[in-house]
């Protein structure tokens, strides 16, 4: 990482959990937007990947979306009706703005979603906080309001709506995870990744191993109205709650999306049962 891009930390006491990066100083074709990386367990195994060779736009734990009105703030290629994958001159920024609220354990700000122009297309409100819960678990929370200016409604799409076949609706609140190997993901009812993509299961699971060998799994939570799993185990570790998995969303005019997405960060590998323990508020 860069050490001249503007970080802040999540800390919980005296340790590190989390670094989020403000502005990144990244070509406009890897989407630059705020993230989180490196995150970390308990016991210090990294749990993130940023800028990874397969895919150099993945950055960490960030909100991102691949069509908004026109505009690609994933970054990569869009993926274009009857064309596929392509490389435009369309990608935007989802830029820091000013802070609202900063501490060890909570940071708040606005952000704009920008436009190749720098048009805003939304403005967003966004809270992040880390808690402790057990010694071998902690919590992100991240809320989000993003709101559509008030003469004009705002799409959201995918690949998916935008004619890819095979489940590719990516885009909204991603998780790039760090693994070494083929991770598992599983949710309440149902194991691997053809079995939970785009489903919309109250939680979803993943464990892993990270890259220095510690095993950790990560139990997300936070899907919306309409919002569906995007999961991906095979080509990479990586899960979204995707906000366009089969359709367009849309903020009306004026309106505000609001998103609460929680992932508790654990050390080991757990059950089901831990699982179902975690969401429901016993560590």
């Amino acid at each position: 990482m860069n050490g001249d891009w503007e970080t802040a930390l999540l800390l919980l006491g005296s340790t590190e959990v989390a670094r989020y990066v403000l502005d990144p100083a990244l070509d406009a074709r890897h989407g630059p937007r705020p993230y989180l990386h490196p995150v970390r367990t308990r016991a210090g195994t990294v749990v993130t990947d940023a800028l990874p060779a397969d895919h150099v736009w993945h950055l960490g734990a960030s909100l991102a979306v691949q069509d908004v009105d026109g505009t690609n703030l994933w970054g990569g290629r869009t993926y274009v009706r009857d064309v596929g994958y392509t490389w435009r001159d369309d990608h935007g920024v989802i830029a820091h703005t000013g802070w609202w609220e900063r501490a060890d354990d909570r940071l708040a700000h606005e952000l704009h979603w920008r436009d190749p122009h720098g048009r805003v297309l939304l403005t967003e409100r966004r809270r992040l906080a880390a808690s402790a819960l057990a010694p071998d678990v902690w919590r992100l929370d991240l809320d989000s309001a993003l709101t559509a200016p008030a003469d004009r409604a705002v799409h959201l799409g995918s690949p998916a709506t935008n004619g890819r076949p095979g489940g590719a609706g990516y885009g909204g609140f991603f998780w790039r995870a760090a693994a070494d190997g083929e991770p598992t993901v599983f949710t309440a009812d149902a194991t691997g990744e053809e079995a939970v993509n785009g489903s919309a299961a109250p939680w979803l699971a993943l464990t892993g191993t990270g890259p220095g060998g510690g095993a950790y799994t990560l139990v997300f939570a936070g899907l919306g109205p309409g919002d569906r799993w995007f999961v991906r185990t095979a080509m990479y570790p990586g899960v979204c709650v995707a906000f366009a998995f089969d359709r367009p969303a849309v903020v009306p005019a004026g309106a505000t999306r609001h998103g609460r997405y929680r992932v508790w960060v654990l050390d080991g590998t757990i059950d089901r049962d831990r699982a179902r323990a975690l969401v429901a508020g016993t560590p």
